[in-house]
């Protein structure tokens, strides 16, 4: 036996992406004594300016989008109730065919024992019993998400044994839910690609493969605050839309892949931490 808390490692790509797929879990477990450490691997410069600035447009400052975007990521962790914050500060490498994929310093094109090894140090220091990241495609396909499994499952690698490990995913039940629900709060959004529409098809998994489901019902309301806070990329957050008692009914569960185990607890699970107290 050992007084060191439980402890859940959540490691992200931009500052938002923490409140948008772990927000629950991360103010659950909080609460519940658990120490939380979030870990954001970019500084989130290709995100949009004041005003709704787009990369790339003029009067975009990467810089100070960098610090507008820092103080937001630390308020989201104080409405999270985080207990630890842990920046990588890679330069944000925007989404996939961006020019800014390959610029000097860009998470995408940073060797991926450079970003584990510096992640690696930070997991020694906490000694995570759960580790959640993205999958291998990042959910979605973003370079930066893609980039973060990679460091992530190379600092496992290098690091004593982790006894739960995770990836985020979504049911693919869910995703009609969301599909549906764009719709009724999008009715001037044009009609979607039907490429684009193939490709959302294939996010997340079907329902039985998914092997953990988190209530975190309780606590949508500090996870949609989470996300308010990001008040300048707020255009992005679809979710913020909705208004909070829709958002507290469509996203009172987070669901995850379990893909390392150590504790032998069964799956389906509904606690990241089954088998560990």
């Amino acid at each position: 036996m050992t007084d060191r808390p439980l402890t859940l490692m959540a490691v992200h790509a931009h500052p938002d992406d923490e409140a948008t797929g772990t927000g629950g879990v991360l103010a659950r477990y909080a609460a519940e004594g658990v120490r939380t450490v979030l870990v954001t691997c970019t500084d989130g410069g290709c995100g949009d300016g004041p005003e709704g600035v787009k990369p790339g447009d003029p009067g975009h400052d990467p810089a100070a989008v960098t610090a507008m975007r820092r103080q937001e990521l630390k308020a989201s962790c104080d409405v999270l109730k985080i207990s630890d914050l842990e920046m990588l500060d890679y330069a944000d490498s925007g989404m996939m065919g961006w020019p800014s994929n390959d610029a000097p310093g860009a998470f995408w094109r940073t060797p991926v024992e450079e970003g584990a090894a510096r992640l690696a140090e930070i997991m020694r220091h906490y000694r995570p019993d759960v580790v959640v990241t993205y999958d291998e495609n990042g959910f979605y396909g973003h370079p930066d998400h893609i980039q973060a499994h990679r460091i992530t499952m190379a600092a496992l690698e290098m690091t004593a044994p982790t006894p739960k490990v995770y990836w985020t995913t979504a049911p693919r039940s869910m995703m009609q839910r969301f599909g549906e629900v764009m719709r009724e709060f999008g009715a001037d959004m044009p009609e979607p690609d039907p490429a684009e529409t193939a490709a959302m098809a294939e996010i997340g998994l079907p329902d039985d493969e998914i092997t953990t489901w988190v209530d975190t019902t309780a606590f949508s309301g500090q996870k949609f605050d989470a996300l308010a806070a990001h008040a300048s990329q707020g255009e992005n957050i679809f979710f913020l839309k909705m208004g909070r008692e829709r958002f507290g009914e469509l996203m009172g569960v987070e669901t995850f892949v379990r893909v390392r185990d150590t504790t032998g607890a069964a799956v389906p699970e509904n606690d990241l931490f089954a088998g560990l107290r």
